[in-house]
């Protein structure tokens, strides 16, 4: 389920997608550096993830990180990331979720209040939650004709549903389905998420 923004916000509830811009590579490698320094040991890996993490997939312009950590639950991460003006977000599904069947503790972080749009998810290491949108970030690096169609459906289906509130939910069979297609990969290529692109 995806995010209801803070008031500030109340501006992207409406689903726009736009081409993919080379720019969100370049924005998240900044980003990611400055979470680098400023978490330090914290971070095992701070990886772009998402749609804007694929090179040719329309996506709205909202970046998503994962900073990937030993511990959700240790009271410095939050520390860092409120203390670098990000706000964690409270609603129930932004602090867990099931991905693989595997129920998971996870926190999202907004910008600060008039930045650029993104998440900064936190997940576990190796966390199913973390491997999943890394499996998804990789399969449709690896298929450009599944890229292709993946983002001719979004594109199709924004220009329908233009609810960020409804878009999300409409769109999750298919991502299940995509996300089944990408487990088949994962399991026949030996990928485990374990390589450490950004």
């Amino acid at each position: 389920m995806c995010a209801v923004p803070f008031a500030d916000e109340l501006g992207e509830i409406q689903v726009t997608l736009v081409p993919y811009q080379p720019r969100w590579a370049v924005e998240f490698q900044d980003l990611a550096d400055t979470l680098a320094a400023a978490l330090g040991g914290l971070a095992v890996a701070i990886r772009h993830v998402g749609s804007t993490a694929v090179p040719g997939l329309p996506a709205k312009d909202v970046l998503d990180l994962q900073v990937e950590v030993a511990d959700v639950g240790d009271p410095a991460i939050a520390t860092v990331m409120l203390g670098l003006g990000f706000r964690l977000r409270p609603e129930p599904w932004n602090r867990s979720e099931t991905s693989f069947g595997v129920s998971c503790a996870k926190m999202v972080f907004a910008p600060p209040v008039g930045g650029r749009p993104l998440n900064i998810h936190v997940r576990e290491a190796g966390a199913p939650n973390a491997r999943y949108a890394l499996l998804f970030r990789d399969f449709l690096r690896a298929h450009p004709d599944i890229r292709d169609d993946w983002g001719a459906f979004k594109t199709r289906l924004a220009g329908q549903v233009d609810d960020l509130m409804l878009y999300g939910p409409i769109k999750d069979p298919a991502t299940r389905i995509l996300m089944r297609l990408a487990a088949r990969w994962a399991e026949d290529t030996g990928w485990d998420g374990s390589a450490r692109p950004r």
